[in-house]
């Protein structure tokens, strides 16, 4: 495994900002809408980037492994990383689990995490609206940086570059017409948040000025981490509700008490 690190500055992500999920965290659905306070929202948060760039940065980790699928475990260079099947698929359709898409016989997988400086937006702690308003571009900041690392990561041989001849835009990249997916830990495919811990002792987030509290939360809360997948096939899904039956059993492979399983999974069981 090597790791390797990357900065970038905020007018290099900004073209990669998805302004849907900005203005879904302002209750305005999952577009623009089209409307008027959605317009002045996004202009404000455009002000807002020029204003910071140059201040702050974002940082990301990414590691190429050597991995197998292992029934619904994918062994990552000898360390597993437990997962979750569907059980409640539309009828006709697989059971999905991210494992399903890992060979057995070896592959590679990804393992990234991104971030923003800690102190990101610190100017305006006194105002309480651009306050959130720095909270929620810095979000998008995050994912931005996992957008513009994933196209990297396909299309750059010295990382993993599968799809050296992809071109596209970041609109064409927002709607996810690439090649292979990036799970993030905490989502509907991956909703045990506890496996940030396992990402963590591999990618070593620390050294992007991440760091983890015991209910697995990450600060800075702008941070995501995840995996990377090229299968050609691989697609996103929710896992949805679990059994008593794949609790116990993924409790087993997670190597963890019930109890604090089950704090994880809450909204899956």
């Amino acid at each position: 495994m090597k790791r390797h690190i990357f900065h970038y500055g905020i007018s290099e992500l900004a073209p990669y900002i998805d302004w849907s999920y900005f203005l879904h965290a302002w209750g305005l659905g999952g577009d623009k809408q089209h409307s008027t306070t959605a317009d002045e929202l996004i202009q404000e948060a455009r002000r807002m980037l020029l204003e910071l760039e140059g201040k702050y940065r974002t940082h990301a980790v990414f590691a190429l492994c050597a991995a197998r699928g292992d029934g619904d475990n994918i062994i990552v260079e000898d360390t597993v990383i437990p997962l979750l099947r569907q059980q409640h698929a539309t009828a006709g359709k697989p059971n999905l689990c991210l494992s399903d898409f890992v060979s057995p016989h070896g592959d590679m997988i990804g393992l990234f995490a991104t971030s923003v400086d800690h102190d990101f937006g610190k100017e305006y702690g006194r105002d309480e609206y651009m306050n959130i308003m720095a909270k929620a571009i810095a979000d998008r900041l995050a994912e931005a940086t996992a957008t513009l690392l994933h196209k990297n990561v396909r299309t750059m041989g010295e990382l993993w570059g599968y799809c050296p001849s992809e071109e596209l835009t970041p609109e064409e990249l927002n709607r996810e017409t690439y090649q292979g997916i990036r799970p993030a830990v905490g989502y509907p495919s991956l909703p045990d948040q506890s496996v940030m811990f396992i990402i963590d002792r591999l990618l070593q987030m620390e050294d992007i000025g991440i760091t983890t509290t015991a209910n697995g939360a990450m600060f800075p809360h702008a941070s995501v981490c995840g995996i990377m997948i090229s299968h050609p096939e691989a697609r996103y899904f929710a896992v949805g509700k679990i059994s008593e039956e794949q609790f116990r059993d993924y409790t087993a492979r997670r190597g963890l008490p019930e109890e604090t399983t089950r704090k994880f999974l809450a909204r899956n069981l």
